[in-house]
C-alpha cells in the first residue's frame, strides 16, 4: 500500500513539487526575505464595486495566499489593452486606466495592515520587514498617454515606477513584439520607437522611473538600451534560443542586456517556455486566414475582434502548460549566459501567466523548491527572488535628473 502511494505522488507533477516545497520547508529561506515579483496583473474582478484583494478566489494573486505561498511583494500593472489612437478611444482609456489605478491603492487603501504602496527599494523593503505586503505600481501599455508627454509625470505622481511602453500592437510610441493585425497594425511601423517614444525615453529617466523593455520590438528594445542612462528590466520575458517566438528575447538582446545592467525576469508564462505543438500553430494560421489577419490588412470590427480573440484562447488553451522545471530550466539558461546579477522570475499571473506547480501565488515556494533542488543557494535565489531588480530600480532612481521639475510642480 505505501509503495503504490510512493508510486502516485511521484507520477503526479503537482504533488512532486508540493512534495518539494515541504522538505525545503514552509518559512522562506533565511536569505531570502523579500520575494518579488516584478509584473503581475489586476484580475478582471479588481473593478467591481468593494474589491479589496485581499481574498479573490477568481484572481491568481490576493494578499492571503501571497502570504501562505511565501510571495511578500509585486508590481501590479497599470494596464488597457490596446485600442484604436483616436481621441474618442484614447479619452475611453485614459479613464479606464484611472479606475484601474484606483483599484491598485485600493489594495492597500483596505488593508492597511496588510500591504502598503512602495516607492522606492527602501520603502520596499521597509514595508516587508513590517510584515506587509508591498505594492510597487507599474504602467504597460503607454497608449492611453496619447502624445502627452506630461502624463508620465501624473502617473509618478499616483506611484508609478516601472513603465512599459507597448503590450500587444503598436503604438504612437513604439513597434510592438506582437503587431496587432485584426486593428491593422504593420510590423515596424515606428521604426522601433517614434520620435514621441525617444522623447519619453529620456522623460522617464528624468523621473527615475524604470523602464521596462518586455513587450518592445527588437528594433524598439535596441534602441531603449542605447537611449536610456539607467539600466532597464525585461519584467516578464522569456528566451527565443529555447522557444523561438518574438515576445522572447535573443541572445544577443541577453547581453545587450548585461551591459546595460539591467535584468531579465523569467516570466512563468506557458507558451513563452514550451513551444507550441504543430497542430495548435496550423489552427491559429487557419484563424488568421480565415480573418484576413495579414501585415497592412484593415483593421476588422470590434465584434469580429472579439470572435477572433475567443476562439484564439479556445485553441492555444488546449496546449497542456509547462511547469516549474521547464521555467527553472530557463533561469538555468540566462544565468549562465549573462550571470547570475541578470536575472530574475515573474508570473505575469491575472494575463496568461500560470504553470503547473505555479498556478497562483500561494504556490510561490515550489519555484525555490526547484531552485533548491538545482543547486542554487540562499544568496543566489535571494537575488533571483528580488535584489537585482531592487538593485536595477535604485540605479534609475539614482541616476534621474535632479533638476527635473515634474509637470505638477511647475
Amino acid at each position: 500500500m505505501r509503495n503504490s502511494m510512493v508510486k502516485a505522488i511521484l507520477s503526479d507533477r503537482r504533488l512532486r513539487f508540493l512534495l518539494l516545497a515541504a522538505l525545503v520547508g514552509a518559512a522562506p529561506l533565511a536569505a531570502q526575505t523579500i520575494t518579488f515579483d516584478p509584473h503581475l496583473d489586476l484580475p478582471k474582478s479588481a473593478l467591481t464595486p468593494g474589491w479589496t484583494g485581499r481574498d479573490d478566489p477568481t484572481s491568481q494573486f490576493d494578499l492571503v495566499r501571497a502570504r501562505s505561498g511565501g510571495l511578500t511583494s509585486a508590481a501590479i500593472a497599470l494596464f488597457v489593452a490596446q485600442g484604436a489612437r483616436d481621441a474618442a478611444s484614447l479619452a475611453t482609456a485614459w479613464a479606464d486606466l484611472q479606475l484601474r489605478d484606483a483599484a491598485i491603492h485600493a489594495i492597500a487603501q483596505r488593508n492597511p495592515k496588510l500591504a502598503a504602496i512602495a516607492l522606492s527599494p527602501a520603502d520596499l523593503r521597509r514595508i516587508v520587514a513590517s510584515g506587509r505586503f508591498a505594492l510597487v505600481e507599474s504602467l504597460l501599455n503607454a497608449w492611453p498617454l496619447g502624445e502627452d508627454l506630461d502624463g508620465f509625470d501624473r502617473l509618478y505622481a499616483r506611484g508609478v515606477r516601472i513603465a512599459g511602453f507597448v503590450h500587444a500592437g503598436n503604438n504612437q510610441f513604439a513597434d510592438s513584439s506582437r503587431p496587432a493585425l485584426p486593428l491593422g497594425d504593420r510590423p515596424g511601423e515606428n521604426g522601433g520607437l517614434s520620435p514621441l517614444g525617444q522623447r519619453a525615453v529620456k522623460r522617464l529617466n528624468d523621473l527615475g522611473i524604470l523602464i521596462d523593455v518586455s513587450q518592445l520590438s527588437d528594433a524598439a528594445f535596441d534602441q531603449v538600451l542605447k537611449l536610456s542612462r539607467a539600466p532597464v528590466i525585461a519584467s516578464h520575458s522569456d528566451l527565443r534560443s529555447l522557444v523561438d517566438n518574438s515576445r522572447n528575447l535573443t541572445d544577443a538582446q541577453l547581453d545587450a542586456l548585461k551591459v546595460n545592467g539591467g535584468v531579465i525576469a523569467i516570466n512563468a508564462f506557458s507558451a513563452y517556455l514550451r513551444a507550441r505543438s504543430p497542430a495548435t500553430l496550423k489552427a491559429v494560421a487557419a484563424l488568421n486566414t480565415e480573418f484576413g489577419l495579414v501585415p497592412g490588412a484593415p483593421p476588422i470590427s470590434p465584434e469580429r475582434r472579439a470572435d477572433y480573440d475567443r476562439r484564439y484562447h479556445d485553441i492555444v488553451g488546449k496546449e497542456p502548460k509547462a511547469g516549474v522545471a521547464d521555467l527553472v530550466t530557463a533561469v538555468d539558461y540566462a544565468v549562465k549566459r549573462i550571470g547570475i546579477d541578470h536575472v530574475a522570475l515573474s508570473t505575469d499571473f491575472n494575463h496568461g501567466g500560470g504553470l503547473v506547480g505555479w498556478a497562483d501565488v500561494g504556490e510561490t515556494r515550489n519555484v525555490t523548491a526547484e531552485l533548491k533542488r538545482r543547486g542554487y543557494d540562499d544568496a543566489r535565489i535571494a537575488k533571483l527572488w528580488g535584489g537585482n531588480v531592487l538593485r536595477v530600480w535604485q540605479t534609475a532612481i539614482d541616476r534621474r535628473d535632479p533638476a527635473y521639475r515634474p509637470a505638477a510642480a511647475r
